[in-house]
């Protein structure tokens, strides 16, 4: 299975700085979306440091640990970032208490595997539907799960973007990581709470099967930004094609 990949970040309307990151790597099948926490510059840090700690962990197993799996590559990859970030935050005290969301797709032949922690989210479109494949690690999703609050009262809850689990806040982490086989025609798209919170999956919906592959990206941020644009907003777009 092919995939082709399209991505963009923007700092939105309401923030100085861009805290979120990604990576797209067709060649190693690697993509990566990160928004960072902690501060005017230790979200900056983060992120980085998050995406660019994965696509290297993915890149030595490449070249070096073909034999592992991909549900074990991808908690290495993590476990490293976590620790890289605390130990930078512990060893800089304007960094301290930085941290990450970070979702990842990883392809291997016909399967995709998701590694997600934070509320970075992956979503699976096969037309004319797209379903959330991650889980929110927030404290909004814990609210909805234990029936405390109800999803249609989501956009009104206090603590909407508190997240309760990210990759460097502690020095360990366990992602989450799920499977799928892909099929041809079907889309991927991962993106940070910036364009979630402000796009309903309905209208990612529409505009992912609507509009030409190399337009997706940019007006699901131009949507993000015309309905507040109050966050960073970071698309990666991936459509699955099969190979000759």
């Amino acid at each position: 299975m092919k995939v082709r990949s399209s991505g963009l970040t923007d700092v939105g309307l309401r923030r100085e700085n861009n805290q979120d990151y990604f990576r797209v790597d067709e060649d190693l099948g690697v993509f990566i979306v990160a928004d960072g926490m902690g501060g005017h510059q230790g979200g900056e840090v983060a992120s980085q440091m998050a995406v660019e700690t994965i696509h290297m962990v993915v890149k030595e197993s490449f070249e070096k640990d073909k034999g592992i799996t991909p549900y074990e590559l991808l908690q290495r990859a993590y476990t490293r970032a976590g620790r890289n970030i605390y130990s930078k935050s512990m060893d800089d005290s304007n960094l301290k208490g930085m941290g990450t969301t970070a979702v990842t797709g990883l392809v291997r032949g016909k399967n995709i595997y998701i590694a997600n922690v934070g509320d970075s989210r992956c979503y699976l479109i096969h037309p004319p539907y797209i379903w959330q494949m991650t889980d929110d690690h927030s404290l909004l999703n814990e609210q909805i799960r234990a029936g405390l609050v109800k999803p249609e009262q989501a956009s009104l809850f206090a603590a909407k973007n508190v997240i309760t689990r990210s990759v460097g806040f502690e020095d360990n982490v366990i992602a989450d990581v799920i499977e799928r086989q892909l099929d041809e025609g079907e889309y991927i798209l991962m993106c940070s709470d910036g364009l979630s919170g402000l796009v309903s999956d309905k209208r990612i919906c529409d505009v992912c099967l609507t509009l030409p592959f190399e337009d997706v990206a940019p007006r699901l941020v131009e949507e993000a930004k015309r309905n507040g644009g109050d966050d960073n907003i970071t698309v990666v777009f991936l459509k699955t094609e099969t190979t000759a």
